[in-house]
């Protein structure tokens, strides 16, 4: 191969070497201004929060008890078909912006589950002498993805229900639940009353 040949497939040596060294590019993540995960909505902080919670449960999603009352979080499971089920899980917050409207922030993210056969096998020997026979098969859920859903008009569908609820209570003057029965619809006093008494209050402890 002569010296010029050399330079004429150098460019072309080189690019199918990086080609081969290089993989999937990685995702690169921007902080921006316009996404859908927020959006401004009319109305105090109390009742826009309170709107939030009735959009998660008119729409199915089963809600988790955390100790922070203003973070939010639902999931609901349904079924493509007989084999598959689709997690979604929803996360929201609101803040009151003190001029008449609050901020609401959501995040989603979807999961997508398969049944699938798995084969598993029995272990039978003695001693170092052991041997694995298949023994049969069964059928389990595998995850086949998982991510954030990046919709706009997912969250605007949400936005919009929750700007109608709190619509329909600054409407009619309705005055959302306190935080503690929002959290928990039990009595404070049953709840206090089933609470195991420290024994520096037990009446009349006798002393030794």
């Amino acid at each position: 191969m002569t010296p010029r040949s050399l330079i004429v497939f150098s460019p072309l040596f080189a690019a199918l070497a990086l080609g081969g060294c290089g993989g999937s590019k990685p995702v690169k993540e921007e902080f921006r201004a316009d996404t859908p995960y927020s959006q401004r909505v009319k109305g105090p902080g109390e009742a826009v929060c309170w709107a939030v919670k009735r959009a998660f449960l008119t729409q199915g999603y089963m809600l988790e008890r955390g100790s922070d009352t203003l973070v939010m979080t639902g999931s609901k499971d349904t079924q493509r078909d007989d084999d598959t089920n689709v997690t979604q899980r929803m996360q929201a917050t609101c803040v009151d912006n003190r001029d008449g409207t609050s901020t609401v922030f959501a995040t989603a993210a979807r999961e997508v589950s398969k049944l699938q056969k798995v084969s598993y096998s029995t272990t039978t020997g003695v001693s170092i002498l052991t041997l694995s026979l298949p023994s049969g098969t069964d059928k389990s859920l595998r995850v086949q993805s998982r991510e954030t859903i990046q919709d706009p008009k997912f969250y605007q569908g949400f936005y919009s229900l929750v700007q109608k609820f709190a619509n329909e209570d600054i409407a009619q003057n309705r005055q959302a639940p306190p935080p503690q029965a929002r959290r928990d619809e039990e009595p404070a006093q049953a709840r206090r009353a089933e609470e195991p008494l420290s024994p520096r209050r037990l009446p009349d402890q006798p002393r030794r």
